[in-house]
């Protein structure tokens, strides 16, 4: 029987967990820096068709139905005027069961949580070191090590992991860019709601059936390197709520009054992709690439990533980075394209920005190249 480590206890290495719980053929441990998994975070998430077929493969079809809401499109807004520019029918990718899904990132870690032995999953474990012998040899702070066939590293943007494998080049960088993120109260819209702004956009959505909706806003910011290392920075209160004056003070919508539980991050990017020269040692989600989040797609190539990673490991392929590689190009490319055209601020760019999204909001051929390709692989 082949064991296998894997690190960190996110998305991507739950749901491979899950995937690996049943199929006898492998055992494997979860090690979680963390000395426990926090549910207090309500923000949410975004799942594509491809993810939630992999998910309902699983029995995610059998979650409470008031937990997840389904969307049926993402409508644009001007964030000064509020004024409707467009709307892409997102119903048009689902199949069957298949559906466009919004819900707390907490409701999902829940469900793949609730597959796993809890003797499967040790806490305050961080990984010191790597040793490739005849089988890999991982030795954590608290002197504890172990041996492995297979080490899965699923630790994040800032994936020790990695840092262990590839030093400094393994590092993320810093996007400039901030996140703010938290929850919004009475709110109509029912779809998803995408508001674009001079050198910022937010978005908002429903988690669940029970009126709960997501607030997230990606502002350019750029900082100097003590403000970027400086982590009690993104949790000062003061210069969260500054941000969040400064967004409100762009847009007609009233989102001081509105927006709880306001939290601040800063956002690191993927220098580029890297492929550890070991063998057996997979890297996998933003461990393996972080994308710009102007896609909505980090948490569904998490899954769909954990996915061909199991099928790597089972059938001995050699497909996956490959594949991986691939795809990640794919998805960084509409990233960065979104990204920079959110927050175009030039009146005439603009202008054409609208025109050219009212244009291919409705052109079959675009949407399935650029979002079917995507979301129905």
């Amino acid at each position: 029987m082949k064991k296998i480590a894997i690190i960190g206890a996110g998305i991507s290495g739950l749901f491979l967990a899950n995937l690996l719980e049943k199929n006898k053929s492998f055992a494997y441990t979860i090690y979680e820096k963390r000395s426990s998994i926090d549910f207090s975070d309500g923000y949410g998430i975004q799942l594509s068709v491809n993810s939630i077929n992999l998910l309902n493969k699983i029995g995610f079809q059998n979650i409470n139905a008031s937990d997840v809401y389904f969307p049926k499109k993402v409508n644009f807004f001007d964030a000064k005027t509020q004024n409707k520019l467009c709307d892409i029918d997102l119903s048009q990718f689902n199949i069957e069961n298949n559906r466009y899904t919004t819900l707390k990132r907490s409701r999902l870690i829940k469900f793949l949580l609730s597959n796993i032995p809890n003797e499967k999953l040790i806490f305050n474990s961080n990984l010191i070191d790597i040793k490739d012998n005849e089988k890999l040899t991982l030795s954590f702070r608290d002197n504890n090590s172990d041996e492995f066939d297979y080490l899965i590293a699923a630790d994040g943007v800032y994936s020790r992991t990695k840092e262990i494998l590839f030093k400094n080049e393994g590092l993320p960088k810093y996007f400039n860019s901030i996140a703010l993120r938290g929850n919004i109260q009475n709110f109509e819209n029912n779809d998803i709601s995408l508001y674009l702004g001079s050198n910022f956009h937010f978005v908002i959505y429903p988690t669940n059936q029970n009126k709960d909706f997501n607030f997230i806003s990606i502002i350019r910011k750029e900082l100097i390197e003590s403000e970027i290392s400086n982590r009690n920075l993104f949790n000062d209160a003061t210069f969260t709520n500054n941000l969040l004056n400064y967004i409100s003070s762009k847009t007609s919508l009233n989102l001081i009054e509105r927006v709880s539980g306001i939290k601040c991050f800063p956002i690191f990017v993927s220098k580029k992709i890297l492929i550890p020269k070991i063998k057996n040692i997979y890297l996998t989600g933003d461990a393996f690439y972080s994308f710009a989040p102007s896609f909505a797609q980090g948490a569904s190539q998490s899954i769909e990533a954990a996915d061909e990673l199991f099928n790597e490991i089972k059938y001995n392929s050699s497909n996956y980075y490959k594949i991986r590689a691939l795809k990640t190009k794919q998805i960084n490319f509409r990233s960065s394209i979104n990204h920079f055209a959110f927050h175009l601020s030039n009146p005439l760019n603009v202008f054409i920005r609208n025109f050219i999204l009212k244009s291919f909001s409705k052109n079959k051929i675009f949407l399935e190249n650029y979002l079917g390709k995507i979301y129905n692989s």
